[in-house]
C-alpha cells in the first residue's frame, strides 16, 4: 500500500460522513469499543500464514491436505520468537465442497493456533492472482515464480455465474454465525486488497455485500477491510467507514511506513498493518517493528515460513532458478532455520516485553 496522502485527508472524511448516514454503518463497533477490544490484545505482531506444504488457500484447508502436523511445527516457529497472531486465509471452494468438514478443520487449527497462544485473522475474499480454481488436487507451484497458484475468491467468477452471490453469502453466514463467540478469533478481515489484479469498480457489489452480511451477524470480533492503494480513493473511504479496526498494507521503507500510520491515526481507531515486510523495497523488521511498537501498531509481515507458495522469490518473472540471495518475504526455512538469524533474534528482543 502506498500510504495515505494527507491530502486526501479532508475528502476521505467528507465521504465518510456520507457513509455513516447507512444503516449499517450504525452497527460499526464506536471509538470506545475498539479501544477498550484493542487494549485488551497486548501488542500483536505476527504473520500472514499459509503452512509451506499448500501451494494456496484450497490446499491448506482441503481434507485431503489439511495437515495438522505442519501447522503445528510451523506455528511453533511463530511463537519461539515471540508472535502472537496470524493472518490466515480462507477459501469458498472448500466450504462449497465439505461445509461440515471444513468449519471442523478451522476448529481444529484454531485448537492448533490457541495451545500456542496464537490468535487468528481470518480472510474471507481476495482479488489477488489467479481466477481459474477447482475442489481437489491442487497444480504443483511453478518453478521459482512468487505465488504461482495462489487463488483469487471469488474472481471473475462471480461475474459469469449469477448466483454465486447467493453461495457466498451462505458461506460467510454459516462460517460466522458458527465462530462468532470464538475468543481465538482477533478480527474477521472481509476482502482483501477490493479492486486489484484489474477487477475495479467489479468488486463494489460483494464488497458491499459482505460488509453487510457480516453486520446481520451478532460478532464478538470486529471487522476491518485493508486499504492498500491511496488512489483508490472511493474504496478507502468506505473501507475506512465500514472497519471496527483500521487495517492496512505498506511495503515500502520507512518514512512511507511513518506517513501512512501518521495519516491513519487521524481517524481515532486502533490500527494493524496486515501486510509488510519486502526486503528489498527496504521494508525490514529492523525498522519497522520499532515504529509500529511505539505507535502501538499491529504489524503482521507477509509471510512465515518459505515454501511452495514461493513467496521468498520476487514478483515476477524468475530470471534464475535458484532461491533469491535476499528473500523477497517469509522468516523460516522449512526446518525452522532462519533466513537472517538477526532478523529473528530482533523479532525476539521486540516482542519478549509483551
Amino acid at each position: 500500500m502506498i500510504p495515505v496522502k494527507n491530502t486526501c485527508l479532508l475528502f476521505l472524511l467528507l465521504i465518510i460522513g456520507v457513509c455513516s448516514e447507512g444503516q449499517a454503518q450504525q452497527a460499526r463497533w464506536t471509538e470506545k469499543r475498539a479501544h477498550d477490544w484493542y487494549q485488551q490484545q497486548g501488542w500483536l505482531v505476527g504473520a500472514n500464514f499459509t503452512p509451506s506444504n499448500a501451494v494456496n488457500q484450497l490446499e491448506m484447508w482441503q481434507a485431503a491436505t489439511f495437515d495438522t502436523a505442519t501447522i503445528n511445527k510451523e506455528l511453533g516457529y511463530a511463537a519461539g520468537i515471540g508472535m502472537n497472531c496470524m493472518r490466515v486465509y480462507l477459501h469458498h471452494v472448500a466450504w462449497v465442497s465439505d461445509p461440515e468438514g471444513f468449519k471442523k478443520r478451522m476448529h481444529q487449527y484454531l485448537a492448533i493456533a490457541g495451545r500456542h497462544h496464537i490468535k487468528t485473522m481470518f480472510v474471507f475474499f481476495d482479488d489477488c492472482w489467479k481466477d481459474d480454481y477447482a475442489p481437489g488436487p491442487q497444480p504443483a507451484p511453478v518453478a521459482a515464480t512468487h505465488n504461482s497458484r495462489w487463488l483469487k475468491d471469488p474472481g471473475n467468477r462471480i461475474d459469469s455465474l449469477p448466483l454465486l452471490m447467493d453461495t457466498l453469502h451462505r458461506y460467510v453466514t454459516d462460517v460466522l454465525e458458527t465462530f462468532k463467540k470464538d475468543k481465538r478469533i482477533l478480527l474477521w478481515d472481509l476482502y482483501n486488497e477490493p479492486g486489484h489484479f484489474g477487477h475495479g469498480d467489479k468488486s463494489w457489489p460483494l464488497l458491499k455485500n459482505v460488509v453487510a452480511w457480516a453486520r446481520a451477524v451478532k460478532l464478538t470480533q470486529p471487522i476491518s477491510i485493508g486499504i492498500w492503494r491511496d488512489d483508490f480513493t472511493a474504496f478507502n473511504a468506505y473501507q475506512l467507514a465500514q472497519s471496527d479496526i483500521i487495517t492496512f498494507h505498506n511495503y515500502r521503507d520507512s518514512a512511507s511506513m511513518a506517513g501512512a500510520i501518521d495519516s491513519l491515526q487521524r481517524y481515532n481507531r486502533p490500527l494493524i498493518c496486515t501486510e509488510y515486510m519486502k526486503r528489498p523495497n527496504k521494508s525490514f523488521f529492523s525498522s519497522h517493528l520499532p515504529m509500529m511498537k511505539q505507535n502501538r501498531v499491529g504489524a503482521i509481515n507477509w509471510g512465515l515460513v518459505a515454501g511452495k507458495t514461493q513467496t521468498n522469490y520476487p514478483q515476477g518473472k524468475p530470471e534464475v532458478l535458484t532461491p533469491p540471495v535476499i528473500w523477497y518475504h517469509d522468516i523460516f526455512h522449512t526446518d525452522g532455520t532462519p533466513f537472517d538469524a538477526t532478523e529473528t533474534v530482533f523479532i525476539r528482543q521486540m516482542t519478549k516485553a509483551e
